[in-house]
């Protein structure tokens, strides 16, 4: 094969393999390098308190995590709040943080053990 005929195929399949990785990272017209993955997700920074007997102590929904995630989402939220009010090791959680996702950011608050997206 000449040389000249590699190098259009290598340039060719450059050309194509760059527009593929572009169109990948957009999700909408008009918005570049937004990678999917990022576009569509959903996390949360809260800060909880667990009440029992009383008596209230700071809880880190963080640690409750499996090993390797450092990404909480609501429905991971809602099932942390819930086994430790049903494992009987809170009565009660309340607490306060953002729910951060691709429109913005959105207050989010836990009321009796309920998480509410204001």
């Amino acid at each position: 094969m000449p040389a000249s005929v590699l190098s259009a195929a290598q340039i060719a399949v450059t050309v194509a393999l760059v527009a593929w990785m572009i169109s990948g990272f957009t999700r909408l017209p008009g918005r570049w390098l937004r990678w999917k993955m990022f576009c569509r997700g959903n996390f949360i920074i809260v800060t909880l308190t667990g009440t029992k007997d009383g008596r209230t102590e700071p809880v880190s929904a963080y640690s409750y995590l499996t090993p390797g995630s450092f990404l909480l989402g609501p429905p991971q939220l809602v099932a942390i709040v819930n086994h430790l009010v049903r494992s009987g090791r809170y009565d009660r959680i309340d607490g306060h943080g953002r729910l951060l996702t691709e429109r913005g950011e959105q207050s989010l608050e836990v009321r009796d053990s309920r998480v509410v997206v204001l």
